[in-house]
């Protein structure tokens, strides 16, 4: 049975884990670590990492960038895999990540959906075929309590696109005004509203033709069940930054 931590439990990502391990014959969670004591959770709640006294085996860690520096600080002291799935780190932060998975195993992926993860290696395709004569917009939607913009998973999805292209393109967030002429880019756009759980689109337009890809997710559990599913995998593996290409060569 392995023993999870889950960081950020009083969230709804954090609070739909501890749903989905309630009767899981693998794992369970022991402990967890948020600012505010969430009520109905029957394990202990610490406000930080520093205080822990259960045996971890894994982290889940669905909080914000906040919690990141006590994580990767009780993940490396202690050699406790971590599975990151917050978003809108900033680049030192990413650095830090990259950093502590030369001491333990890290799995961070922008998002936890095999069928976004599909969607990835579908646009990766899209941008190989049409060239670099068409135009790519990428759309992504949630709930208006989300933080960061543009999405984690958007931010993927134009990375996927960009590393299919010899000249790569900048990342316009939105426009305004007077815009012109398009050049060498991809627009990313951010809309937020009502309780959208996740949306994305990517299309590529050409000349008198629109090719699009996208998905849509009507559960925040798409997501807890990617990252459970990652947390049981994650301890047999050693140090290293891994994420869901590498999960899903193992268990398909």
């Amino acid at each position: 049975m392995l023993n999870a931590l889950i960081c950020g439990i009083g969230g709804k990502m954090g609070r739909n884990i501890f749903e989905i391990l309630q009767n899981d014959e693998k794992m369970r969670v022991v402990c967890g670590v948020d600012p505010h004591t969430p009520e109905g959770i029957n394990v202990p709640v610490y406000a930080d990492f520093k205080h822990i006294n259960e045996d971890v085996d894994v982290i889940i860690d669905f909080s914000s960038p906040a919690a990141l520096e006590g994580e990767l600080a009780y993940a490396t002291a202690k050699g406790v895999p971590a599975v990151i799935a917050s978003t809108g780190f900033s680049q030192e932060q990413l650095e830090a990540i990259k950093e502590a998975s030369k001491k333990t195993a890290i799995f961070k992926t922008a998002n936890f959906s095999l069928g976004v993860n599909l969607m990835v290696n579908l646009v990766k395709k899209a941008a190989d075929v049409l060239g670099e004569n068409f135009d790519v917009e990428i759309i992504e939607r949630h709930h208006n309590k989300k933080v960061d913009a543009p999405s984690g998973t958007a931010l993927m999805l134009a990375e996927a696109v960009n590393g299919e292209f010899a000249e790569k393109r900048n990342y316009v967030e939105g426009r305004s005004g007077m815009v012109g002429r398009r050049g060498n880019e991809i627009g990313i756009h951010a809309v937020r509203g009502g309780t959208i759980v996740g949306e994305h689109e990517v299309m590529f337009a050409g000349d008198d033709e629109i090719i699009t890809v996208t998905h849509s997710a009507r559960s925040k559990r798409v997501f807890a069940a990617g990252a459970v599913k990652a947390a049981k995998w994650l301890p047999s593996k050693s140090a290293g930054m891994y994420d869901m290409n590498d999960l899903l060569k193992d268990i398909l």
